[in-house]
């Protein structure tokens, strides 16, 4: 049941709002990140996240008595109205929650769902081959049933504190009084070459003389605004029943060219999931993450469980040897992230067999201290699987997402990670919103050498992500860590990175953050480029990597609990800022 707003209250959070955004540009417990800026520190409550406006927000809920859930809310829909290309209602999120009294992590599960009526061959173009990437997600085909607000209502049915409709304040009035267009948020509109194809979009990304909104620009979104107001006053279900389900169905199936399955039914039927979350022990710390439909949580804990084998902490961050341990346990648990992980109310994943300590020492000893594997390496054979093994599949995840982590004065955390798949999603636009193309997670080929793959398209199944929204406890319960990035797969390398930055190399949040990234899933070694891994490319060939230099955007934001406070960091790589008291 979701909690009704108290009005004073709304307008007492307003009012506050009104003012932090007055105040924020001086105040100093806000400060921007850059690549040599400081952690930021404060004694009871924090907030990072991609977007400043996003981040008071939630600081302001906080200031106002919410939980960290209740911020969540916040800053997902701020987020929606300054990010729109990342996240948002159109899309799907995974959360975890940290509940700070009974030291309990809880998982929700807000994915996108394929529609019921969706097949197999869902991704086959007419001469009967897969179609191309794009090809695919402009339009209807690959929208999934959104599942972020759903997820949110549920948590906070459990978690929060504060009436769910003031929890909206912020998001409606950027909504309706505009935000200037950010210079990250132009670069995106002008390097698209599909958001054009629909007149909502391009109404509202682009000039009436056609060219992209520029930085500067006030973007107002009347309709979102309104869209905002039903949900705060009717709860989710005035986004899963009614006007707003009915145009999200028209929407996807109405597009002339690439029209979509989705059905208003679809929209009714969507059911958010409470889940175990996954768990291993690490030097003593226990790492929690999301369990499938996401790869993310358990491919971390892989890497993490087979690097338990060697002295990380022994090893200068970021050398050659700590890069070829990292990239070869990677290429280990991508190998089995590939044939096994997968939707789980759909497909017996061996989940405890892939987190077997057992198993994942002797995954270990197949790394090398000085030479690489080399090439594609094969999945194991994890102890505790009921089906046969699945054919190996393939998708293209895109890497636009957003994550936040947030702890309040009572010690609950959030780390969330919200998407709706490449930048822009669909391109379609739906009140205000966009809808997501999440459904090009899935295996675009349902069969791999006559054997089925566990990420095939099924109706009402969840695709595979690489969602990793991470908290990390100390030997005692007690919270140490809350931390995720957006990426695609390289989400997956960029958390644990952070994680042995932190826990193993003894890095502040923030220079664990700013790390320069090197990940590997189960190919190349990818090193960011302009960076001082540049040096090691030589060291790494002589290995026997295969080593790429590309540009690699990660979006971490994360905050540990000190003796003394909180301290949070956020990616110099993108927008993002750390709030605090």
């Amino acid at each position: 049941m979701t909690k009704r707003l108290s009005m004073p209250w709304a307008v007492s959070l307003a009012a506050g709002l009104a003012l932090a955004l007055t105040l924020a540009a001086w105040a100093p417990h806000a400060k921007a990140q850059g690549a040599s800026a400081p952690a930021v520190t404060a004694k009871t409550q924090m907030v990072a996240a991609a977007n400043p406006q996003a981040s008071r927000a939630g600081l302001e809920v906080l200031r106002q008595g919410g939980s960290a859930l209740d911020a969540a809310v916040a800053v997902q829909m701020v987020l929606n109205v300054v990010e729109p290309q990342s996240s948002g209602i159109g899309g799907g999120a995974f959360l975890l929650y940290y509940e700070a009294a009974t030291r309990t992590v809880f998982a929700y599960d807000g994915r996108e769902t394929a529609p019921t009526a969706a097949t197999e061959d869902l991704f086959f173009g007419p001469d009967g081959k897969p179609m191309k990437f794009f090809d695919a997600v402009v339009g209807g085909r690959a929208v999934g049933v959104p599942g972020v607000l759903r997820m949110l209502d549920l948590a906070h049915t459990r978690h929060g504190k504060l009436p769910w409709a003031g929890l909206f304040a912020a998001a409606i009035d950027l909504a309706d009084n505009g935000f200037e267009v950010s210079p990250r948020l132009n670069r995106l509109i002008a390097g698209d070459r599909f958001l054009n194809t629909f007149a909502a979009a391009r109404e509202y990304f682009y000039r009436p003389d056609g060219t992209p909104r520029q930085v500067g620009d006030l973007l107002i979104n009347r309709p979102l605004a309104d869209t905002f107001r039903r949900i705060a006053e009717g709860g989710s279900d005035a986004f899963y029943t009614g006007p707003i389900a009915a145009k999200i169905a028209n929407a996807v199936q109405g597009v002339t060219a690439n029209p979509g399955r989705l059905t208003a039914g679809d929209l009714a039927g969507y059911q958010a999931k409470a889940r175990e979350p996954v768990c291993l022990g690490y030097r003593g710390w226990r790492v929690c993450g999301m369990p499938p439909p996401t790869s993310g949580g358990v491919t971390v804990l892989q890497i993490l469980g087979m690097l338990s084998s060697f002295d990380m902490g022994a090893l200068e961050p970021n050398s050659t040897a700590a890069i070829h341990l990292i990239a070869e346990a990677s290429r280990l648990a991508f190998a089995d992230r590939s044939r096994f992980l997968a939707d789980a109310d759909f497909v017996d994943v061996p989940v405890r067999g892939l987190l077997d300590s057992g198993y994942l020492r002797d995954r270990a000893r197949l790394i090398r201290r000085e030479t690489t594997q080399g090439g594609r390496a094969a999945a194991g054979d994890p102890p505790f699987q009921k089906t046969h093994i699945h054919g190996a599949g393939t998708s293209l995840e895109q890497p636009s997402t957003s994550h936040f982590s947030i702890v309040d004065a009572a010690g609950n955390a959030v780390s969330m990670t919200s998407s709706i798949e490449s930048a822009f999603g669909s391109r379609l636009m739906v009140r205000g919103f966009l809808l997501n193309n999440q459904l090009t997670d899935f295996s675009f080929r349902p069969e791999r050498d006559g054997v089925k793959v566990a990420n095939r398209v099924q109706p009402g199944k969840r695709p595979r992500s690489s969602m990793s929204p991470t908290v990390v406890l100390d030997k005692n319960g007690k919270l140490l860590m809350a931390i995720g990035s957006p990426g695609g797969s390289t989400i997956i390398g960029y958390v644990t990175q952070t994680i042995i930055g932190v826990l193993d190399w003894g890095l502040d949040i923030q220079a664990a953050i700013n790390l320069p990234h090197a990940v590997n899933r189960n190919g190349a070694t990818d090193i960011e480029e302009a960076t001082s891994l540049a040096g090691l490319k030589r060291d790494l060939e002589a290995r026997g990597h295969e080593v790429r230099e590309r540009t690699m955007t990660s979006g971490l934001h994360g905050i540990t609990v000190e003796p003394d406070g909180l301290t949070g960091g956020a990616d110099p790589r993108r927008e993002g800022l750390v709030v605090g008291d």
